[in-house]
């Protein structure tokens, strides 16, 4: 009974948690690169910052630089990271996630961004402006 308790409320803790996240790490599920996808995402779980949420998806085309990752949020520039092949670079990962969150914009310059990620850059796509509404 006290398992069936506790599994509840783990159950409430982690929809809540993901309702609440308003930055995400997407994560390539079919990357065939030195660290498991789903290891990865275990691993960033456990240093990214309060308000994101860690997704595994499918392919995002960046099948030659495997593992690609990419950070999104709404009114923000987007991401993705490519040759993420080590626990160093997913640390500097978190630490661009701390960046990101804390930017009002999304945009950071190469120099601004942890050293590891300096050639890993594979995109920085500008958040879509406001629709015209007149």
């Amino acid at each position: 009974m006290q398992l069936m308790a506790f599994a509840f409320t783990w159950l409430l803790f982690k929809l809540a948690t993901c309702a609440m996240a308003d930055h995400f790490v997407l994560i390539c599920g079919t990357c065939k690169g030195p660290i498991p996808p789903h290891e990865a995402k275990e691993a960033l779980d456990g240093q990214l910052p309060e308000g994101f949420s860690t997704r595994l998806i499918d392919c995002m085309a960046g099948c030659d630089r495997p593992m690609t990752v990419g950070l999104q949020a709404k009114g923000k520039a987007q991401y993705l990271f490519g040759d993420i092949q080590s626990p160093a670079d997913l640390s500097a990962l978190a630490e661009f996630a701390h960046q990101f969150r804390d930017s009002e914009d999304g945009w950071t310059s190469a120099s601004t961004r942890p050293l590891a990620l300096y050639t890993k850059t594979l995109s920085r796509m500008p958040c879509l402006p406001p629709e015209d509404t007149a």
